[in-house]
């Protein structure tokens, strides 16, 4: 299964890259209404990079999340596969292209959901629109940083 969730943020690729390579960054896009504890924070986006996020399912059953980095092309993409965690897969690619007014970024996420045929049908009522609020907030908080003119080259 597929999701993409695509934004045109007024700002240099290099820019919405920097905000990426933030140390805080997974803090600062983890949606405050997602019950989730950072156990251990990427140091970079390069690949072998490992974050560590504690979870629940259906908000009751705990679950520990690994993804690792796979792809770093700066200031293009990386990318993030889940290595443990509640999917049955997970490849995350964040894409940053040109565009005349600034940058697209475009979130790609293919997965296969928990639970075979039953999560495959509950997907598009459990798994997209949470994926959509989550991608929404997300986008919002890089678009604010990244076209802050307060911040300079970022903080």
């Amino acid at each position: 299964m597929t999701f993409e969730k695509e934004s045109l943020i007024l700002a240099t690729p290099e820019r919405v890259f920097a905000f990426h390579e933030l140390p805080d960054a997974l803090k600062r896009l983890t949606p405050p209404w997602e019950n989730v504890r950072i156990v251990k924070q990427v140091e970079n986006l390069q690949v072998g990079s490992t974050a560590v996020i504690e979870t629940r399912v259906f908000g009751l059953l705990p679950v520990r999340w690994v993804a690792r980095h796979t792809q770093y092309e700066p200031p293009r993409m990386f990318e993030d596969v889940q290595v443990e965690g509640p999917f049955r897969s997970w490849r995350h690619c964040h894409i940053i292209e040109p565009h005349a007014e600034g940058s697209i970024l475009r979130d790609r996420i293919e997965y296969e959901p928990p639970f075979s045929l039953f999560g495959k049908l509950a997907a598009p009522i459990l798994v997209v629109p949470r994926l959509r609020r989550m991608f929404e907030y997300r986008h919002a908080v890089t678009r604010e940083w990244c076209e802050n003119s307060d911040r300079g080259g970022g903080e």
